[in-house]
């Protein structure tokens, strides 16, 4: 049979051997028959494709794709997948050129830990998931793109990913450093955060510590300031916008330096946001990871040092940081000396400090900061006023605002004034400086894993690097290098030629035991003669081969983390089948960045943060021709358990979608995520309140067939709507036009229902009207609409039909409906046009025979009307 397919607005005959236009031959409204079959039309029609030459305006919706669980899909995918694809179908309709594309956020933990239990390579189980998921997503409709779909751990795609690092550390934004991790000895493990709880290991119970190991790091500080600049550009929930710019946490301060007592030590430098309240400090508290706690350590509290240090070990920096858990610290034995009064203060190490923030050192104010203070009583330390309230409120600790007190040479000033003042004093006396600091911190991106994105990076020598970088001209100004086991090892780019760099299969999954990956233990993969202009690599057990390219070399054992791929699969997907580049200059020019990303808002500070430096990255690389990764950002609501609380299995709360389709369909089930609520709102879910919706499905199908499937008889090409119906037809869609551009689904199928019980009382349907009626229902329920279309003998299919218009002159009501009040009692209501006087309306009121009796020998004494509502006649 033919079909037809909708292309740059031409229709295209497609010969696609076994389906047609006339659809099932169902007598009743069978959704397990009806939705497959338009499913499979969709799929081997291509009918979603969307063109990178097109000459239509373009419409890109994204969503955040998903991780592939073993668990398969929950209810809460489909919200959120739902809301983009009635958007996706609606623009089609507009007359655009849209991509709407899938794909999968593959690697990760979860695929690993099933490979250890199970000896499976996590390839096997993470493909398994994905052709689940993949079946799931096609049963619910959706109007995805399949051909540009991607996957994060297919070699194609990650070696996009490789060279995009190799960028970053091309461009100095790449480095070593020694970080914390949790480790945990019985195990002889690294652990991810979600596998300790409450200091101990999810598997076995064993105690964990922190322990430094090398990790790669991405500089995501050198780009703190472009992005809080950047999000004034962009149209995200206001609230999302805050998340980052609290996590960037810019603050301006002044950076001070204490002398130490011992003056072979030097000074400690710390930041703060208050320099006016320097003459408060009573204490000074530095971090238990700060490198002078050694020093600063006196032979009496070593043993009490050793022992904090060893127990916030075990302490995730969210536990450190709470500001309702207890206060706790141990005196070093050492002292400061504040620069601004010479006094003594003593230096104490605390868990509440944290390194990675300023400079793992701060100036303790009790008197006017709550942790301080509460830190102070505990310990029994000195508290100095040094802001007053204006109300001389002399209750501490006291964070308002006020002037400077107890300063000498400052006292009256405002603080913000005595905060200039002593700033720009310590740089005069080269004892401090105004500066702008970050909560932010670097990005530790490597993990102590197998699956993951192997790093394109191998360990040489000094002098081979030497020789590397006579060969190379691409290796960054700064060598990146770690000194271990007392040698200096220098980090090798591998060619871009060479990528992908893919995982070797390995004989185990389980940690090398030392703290590195399993990759650590393939001898063969790790330790290689590597051939610097190819990316080539033996290993190095055999000779070594001919050529000065040849370097010993050792690969690099860390991989990435999840976030890498989803950093900039949004690229991928405008030319996922590019062999040379990310995406060609046309297809980035052309489609942009996503018009509209729609996904939750628990990814606001992580994943949302960390694709934005990556684009940015990118951007300055020239690489892509715009500042921002998403012009427009939306987050879906929670859908919760039917008990409103959060699901899980655990709580056995989960909705299958499944098992809904399987009862239902897909149709019922898009149509009650969506009217369940506002799209972003939280609400439960409710499996009763579904069959609402398949009702009114149903309701839909009996307007255009009869019992027996056939054309219902009150259908005719003749017949013409009632001035109120057709009134509120143009309504409709002008109302589910705009609910859907303005993300109200909820709304938009109100109105439908609204207009269909209206249609059901007309004595006869005109075939147009049920053709705008599909129409409008075909984004939301795509397989009954196709069904019924064709049923209807329209030509083509309700996808190409375009969207319906209204008449505007028809949206203006020539009449209105007015209550009629005597003495403010409901007495009637009546049909009037809407540019009666009120005089007029008085009279024809005043006629109604349900009112005449209540003005019977009455005088009317005043009449109060409410234009376009009621009129209240006061007797």
């Amino acid at each position: 049979m033919t079909s037809l397919r909708m292309i740059d607005g031409d229709v295209e005959s497609l010969n696609v051997v076994g389906f047609t236009l006339m659809a099932t031959n169902c007598k009743d409204y069978d959704f397990l028959e009806i939705e497959p079959h338009w499913q499979s039309f969709w799929e081997q029609t291509k009918a979603f494709r969307a063109d990178n030459k097109s000459s239509l305006p373009k419409y890109y919706v994204l969503d955040m794709f998903p991780y592939p669980s073993g668990a398969g899909l929950h209810i809460g995918h489909p919200e959120g997948y739902t809301a983009t694809d009635i958007l996706a179908r609606y623009k089609r309709a507009r007359g655009f050129n849209v991509l709407h594309p899938i794909g999968w956020d593959a690697f990760g933990l979860p695929a690993e830990q099933h490979a250890v239990k199970t000896g499976t390579h996590p390839a096997s189980n993470t493909q398994n998931n994905i052709v689940n998921f993949r079946r799931q997503i096609k049963a619910l409709g959706f109007s995805y793109d399949w051909d540009r779909e991607v996957d994060t751990t297919d070699p194609k795609y990650f070696r996009w990913t490789q060279w995009i690092f190799l960028q970053l550390f091309k461009k100095g934004l790449a480095y070593v450093d020694e970080r914390p991790v949790w480790w945990c000895p019985e195990l002889k493990t690294v652990l991810a955060n979600e596998e300790v709880i409450d200091g101990k290991s999810e598997v076995g119970g064993f105690p964990v510590e922190r322990r430094n190991l090398r990790q790669w790091v991405l500089r995501i500080t050198a780009y703190a300031e472009q992005l809080l600049e950047g999000l004034k550009g962009v149209d995200w929930p206001d609230s999302t916008k805050r998340m980052q710019e609290a996590w960037i946490g810019r603050s301006e301060g002044a950076e001070v330096l204490f002398k130490l007592e011992n003056p072979a030590l030097g000074d400690l430098k710390i930041f703060t946001t208050r320099p006016d309240t320097l003459f408060g400090c009573t204490y000074m508290v530095i971090a238990p990871e700060h490198p002078l706690v050694d020093s600063l350590t006196v032979p009496a509290q070593r043993d009490a040092v050793k022992a904090y240090r060893f127990k916030a070990a075990s302490k995730s920096d969210l536990e450190r940081t709470d500001l309702a858990k207890d206060k706790s610290g141990v005196f070093s034995g050492s002292y400061a000396i504040n620069p601004i009064n010479h006094e003594h203060v003593p230096i104490w190490i605390a868990d509440y400090v944290l390194m990675g923030y300023g400079t793992g050192a701060i100036m303790a104010v009790p008197a006017h900061d709550e942790r301080d203070h509460e830190f102070a009583v505990q310990y029994q330390l000195p508290i100095i006023r040094v802001i007053q309230a204006a109300d001389n409120d002399e209750k501490l600790p006291y964070t308002g605002d006020g002037n400077v007190v107890n300063s000498p040479g400052y006292d009256g000033l405002s603080w913000p004034e005595a905060k200039k003042r002593i700033s720009a004093d310590l740089t005069a006396r080269h004892i401090g400086k105004a500066t702008i600091n970050y909560k932010l911190r670097d990005w530790l991106f490597s993990r102590q894993r197998y699956w993951g994105e192997p790093f394109p990076i191998v360990w040489v020598s000094e002098t081979d690097y030497r020789r590397a970088a006579a060969l190379r001209k691409d290796l960054p100004t700064s060598p990146v290098t770690f000194v271990e086991h007392g040698v200096t090892q220098f980090a090798l780019p591998v060619p871009d030629v060479s990528l992908p760099l893919v995982l070797p299969d390995v004989k185990s999954y389980l940690p090398s035991g030392n703290g590195e990956s399993p990759l650590a233990n393939e001898t063969a993969w790790l330790e290689i003669w590597f051939n610097v202009e190819t990316g080539a690599a033996v290993p190095a057990t055999q000779a070594q081969p001919a050529g000065e390219a040849w370097l010993r070399a050792r690969r690099e054992t860390n991989t990435m983390p999840q976030w890498a791929g989803s950093c900039w699969y949004y690229l991928r997907y405008l030319d996922p089948r590019n062999a040379t580049a990310i995406a060609s200059d046309e297809a980035l020019k052309y489609w942009d960045v996503p018009d509209l990303y729609v996904g939750g808002a628990e990814h606001a500070v992580l994943h949302l943060l960390y694709a934005r430096f990556w684009h940015k990255v990118l951007f300055d690389l020239g690489i892509v021709p715009q500042s921002e990764p998403f012009k427009k950002l939306f987050h879906q609501g929670i859908i919760l358990g039917e008990d409103g609380v959060k699901m899980s299995k655990s709580r056995g709360n989960v909705a299958n979608p499944d098992d809904v389709i399987s009862a239902y369909g897909a149709d019922s089930l898009r149509m009650y995520l969506m009217f369940l609520g506002p799209l972003e709102a939280m609400k439960p879910w409710n499996p009763k309140g579904i069959e609402g919706v398949h009702r009114f499905l149903r309701k839909v199908w009996r307007e255009c067939l009869n019992e027996e499937g056939a054309l219902n008889p009150r259908i005719s090409a003749e017949a013409t709507l009632t001035a109120d119906t057709s009134k509120l037809l143009h309504e409709t869609i002008k109302k589910v036009g705009d609910d859907i551009e303005g993300m109200r689904f909820n709304t938009a199928i109100s109105q439908m229902m609204i207009l269909v019980n209206a249609l059901q009382k007309e004595p006869a349907l005109p075939r147009t009207a049920l053709s705008d009626l599909l129409r409008l229902l075909a984004p939301f329920a795509p397989h009954l609409a196709e069904e019924l279309w064709a049923r209807l003998g329209e030509s083509g299919s309700v996808m190409t039909a375009g969207w319906p218009s209204f008449d505007p002159a028809k949206l203006v009501a020539i009449s209105m409906k007015i209550v009629i009040q005597v003495n403010g009692k409901h007495r009637g209501d009546i049909n009037v046009p809407v540019d009666l006087t009120e005089s007029q309306l008085v009279e024809l009121a005043s006629a109604e025979p349900r009112v005449i009796p209540h003005l019977a020998g009455k005088a009317i004494k005043k009449t109060i009307y409410v234009k376009g509502r009621l009129i209240n006649i006061l007797v």
